[in-house]
């Protein structure tokens, strides 16, 4: 069996979120910045008619923070009725992983093991599959706790 995953890279890290988790890739357009919002929420942003709140997911992650350029994209996650942006340095793409590659997240207390379905482990690096759902979850907690 296997489980189709979006991958994408930010800054150093290489991330998957199950694919019924997008809803679509576009480029970063103007944000508005939100005040008194923590700094992983970059600010929100017009799409379609709806405005988008939009996550820099390494300060999520307490992994540094990105570098938007105009090469930038953000890719709308959908949880439950919740619909956010997030920034990706690039977008690999859709990926077939088989199940029997999953291996479960390292049980070592870093970043986001909370926030990880498993990890692949690949000649060019570590792909860690995230749980989309968990994490909006977690980032709304933190923004309506503020």
């Amino acid at each position: 069996m296997e489980r189709e995953f979006f991958s994408f890279q930010i800054g150093e890290l290489s991330l998957g979120v199950p694919s019924e988790n997008v809803r679509e890739v576009v480029r970063l357009g103007p944000l508005t910045p939100l005040p008194r919002a923590p700094a992983f929420l970059l600010g929100v942003c017009g799409h379609r008619g709806e405005v988008l709140p939009v996550v820099d997911l390494l300060r999520f992650l307490g992994k540094g923070e990105a570098k938007p350029t105009e090469r930038t994209r953000l890719f709308v996650g959908i949880a439950d009725k919740f619909h956010v942006g997030f920034l990706a340095d690039s977008v690999t793409g859709l990926e077939k992983i088989p199940l029997t590659e999953m291996r479960p997240a390292p049980l070592a207390g870093d970043w986001a093991n909370e926030h990880l379905l498993g990890v692949v482990l690949r000649s060019r690096g570590t792909l860690a599959l995230l749980d989309l759902a968990k994490l909006l979850t977690a980032a709304r907690q933190r923004v309506v706790a503020r």
